[in-house]
């Protein structure tokens, strides 16, 4: 018999100080619709508090959204630490304001996928359900 393929598992976070978080929450909730296991951590995270619950809570992707402009060290902090603590089967995806240069320096950095304003939600859970 077949065995049944695991649920993804998905925790969404917004770190740093930014305090926008209406596009992260539309995420979760189309994650969320579209049969998901999401876990939403809110506004003001840490590296180290995101990686801690991608840890605890078991999770196969970890999405961040940023709009604060400091991309370039949380992305590659969050990638370091999910790899010291042997995590590194963990995806990370992410979106926001990110220019173009930038997304393709740290998808060179081993981030999946970063989605830009404007990405259908349908895209995201299509991309998110492929790996």
């Amino acid at each position: 018999m077949a065995e049944k393929a695991r649920t993804k598992r998905v925790l969404v976070a917004k770190p740093g100080l930014d305090g926008h978080d209406r596009g992260a929450k539309v995420v979760a909730r189309a994650l969320r619709d579209a049969g998901m296991e999401v876990i939403y951590l809110g506004l003001h995270q840490t590296p180290e508090q995101i990686v801690q619950a991608a840890v605890d809570e078991d999770v196969d992707v970890v999405g961040l959204s940023i709009l604060s402009g400091a991309h370039m060290t949380v992305f590659p902090r969050v990638l370091e630490m999910l790899r010291e603590r042997g995590a590194s089967d963990i995806k990370v995806v992410g979106g926001g304001i990110i220019p173009d240069e930038d997304v393709a320096e740290l998808e060179r950095e081993g981030v999946a996928r970063l989605f830009t304003p404007g990405t259908s939600t349908a895209d995201i859970v299509d991309f998110i359900r492929s790996i």
